[in-house]
This record gives C-alpha cells, structure tokens and sequence, in this order.
C-alpha cells in the first residue's frame, strides 16, 4: 500500500508530461482532496499509506488532470471573493479578475441587483451575501448551470431568484444595478486558449461564436428599459474590448461610462449609468 509521498512523487512526472502548468501544486491539490483532509493535515498524511479508496480516487483524479481538465472541476469547488462555489462542466469556473466586477458594483447602494448570465451564481451570490437587505435575480440560458447557481446560494445562506432567460427574454420589472460577466472571447481566439478552457468549460459561456461583442451589444441594447433611474450598468469585459464597449454604453444613452482595470493593470470592466 503506497504512501502519500510516493503517490505524489509517481503523480508529478504523469502530469508534467501532460503539460499541466503546475504540476506539483495540483498533485498536492488532488492528494488532499483524495484524503479529504485539511490542508493543515495534508503533511503528516503523507507518511501513512492510502486507504485504497484514496488511492483509486487520486489516481481517478491524476487521470483527468493529465487530460487538462481543470482541479476546480475535479475536486468540485472553486473559492471566490469569501466563498467557495460549487462548479461542473455546465458552468464557467469563477476566476480571480472577476472579483473586480463584485468590489466595483458593491461601492454604491442597491436595493435590487440582476445578474445577466450567471453561471455558477457567484457574483450574484458575492453581491447580495455583501448587502443582506438587497434583492437579486440571476438569469441564464442553462438549466444545468442555474441549478448549480440554486445549490450555491442555498449553501452559501443567500436568498435569490434564478430564472431561465436569453438575456433578458423573461426578464420583467426594473433594477438599480445590472450585471454580467458575458462570453466575450471571439471564435478566432478560441483555439488559443488552454485546454483547460477550451475543452472543458461551456463553449457558449466563452465565444458569441463570432466576434466577442455580440453579448454586449444584446444587453446594453436591453438594458435601459430595465433599469431605474440612476441604475448602473457593470459588464466585464476582455482586455482589448474598452473601447468598443464603452462606446456601445455611450451610444445606448447611458452616462458616466467609465473604465477599471484589474489587478493586473488590464482593463476588465465598463460600467455606465441611467439619466436620473
């Protein structure tokens, strides 16, 4: 019965050959999920051999991630803002530079907030989990992700609704503050992009199929009419896409269209208001 040392030292080379990008930071990754044990925990668990249940579930899981599917779909969850979210192969996994849409949109008041596309639900859930008395709707044109964004707030403790929706096909009523976090990355620059991504996360939650705008032109076109007065409008966007959308914003009648970069000093979301 091997031990955790020498299932971690047999799993890093496996991976490497694959191409993952850190190999020896998804094998530990993976080891303790496959222990189920804490990450405090993990070093001493290394010493003791592996259950046999813990063995076949690391090798299971060593398989996927030599195949590039992504530690965040192996092991379920992915943390985010001050939560972890469940995710599956029916919804984008939440990354980093999106928490720049949660600190943006939460620097105002709101009473009522519609996140655009979903997914998981983390923003949405980020969102209202910051501002208890407010009341949100998050919409998406999956069923599969939508139950996950359910499961989420459920576990999360945030009430919502969730509502099946081409953009906002079923959406009724005004909001003070609208979201979305929508495909931008256009069909020619999909072969460019990762394994991790290009094969295993939902094609139609990364590419409009066409050239990275139509999502915004569908939903800065629809937006007004759903907004109060003074609402804002935030969507992230792709690093080379400011312009194009803030442009779309301005010509859709909103004001006070503005631009913020990520972490990273990449521009990553436009945000514009409605005329009180």
């Amino acid at each position: 019965m091997p031990t955790g040392h020498e299932m971690l030292r047999a799993a890093v080379p496996v991976l490497q050959a694959a191409g993952v990008p850190e190999p020896e930071l998804d094998a530990r990754l993976l080891l303790q999920h496959a222990l189920a044990v804490p990450r405090h925990r993990l070093r001493e668990a290394l010493d003791l051999p592996l259950p046999d249940a813990a063995e076949a579930a690391y090798r299971a899981a060593i398989a996927a991630r030599a195949a590039r599917q992504p530690v965040s779909q192996i092991i379920g969850r992915r943390a985010f803002w001050k939560h972890e979210f469940r995710v599956t192969r029916d919804t984008l996994d939440p990354r980093p530079e999106t928490e720049t849409l949660v600190a943006a949109a939460i620097e105002e008041p709101f009473g009522t907030v519609l996140d655009l596309g979903t997914g998981t639900g983390a923003i949405l859930i980020s969102i209202l989990a910051e501002r208890p008395g407010a009341r949100g709707t998050g919409t998406d044109i999956s069923v599969a992700a939508l139950e996950v964004a359910r499961e989420n707030a459920a576990t999360s403790g945030v009430c919502a609704d969730f509502l099946r929706s081409d953009w906002f096909s079923a959406v009724v009523g005004r909001y003070d503050l609208i979201l979305s976090n929508p495909p931008y990355i256009a069909q020619a620059e999909m072969a460019d992009l990762s394994p991790e991504v290009r094969d295993w996360e939902p094609e139609g939650a990364l590419t409009d199929g066409a050239d990275g705008l139509s999502a915004y032109r569908a939903i800065v076109a629809g937006a007004p009419a759903h907004m109060t007065p003074g609402a804002r409008l935030m969507v992230e966007i792709g690093p080379t896409q400011g312009a194009a959308v803030s442009a779309l914003m301005q010509a859709a009648g909103l004001v006070q269209v503005t631009l913020r970069q990520d972490l990273d000093g990449r521009d990553r979301v436009v945000s514009g208001r409605k005329p009180r």
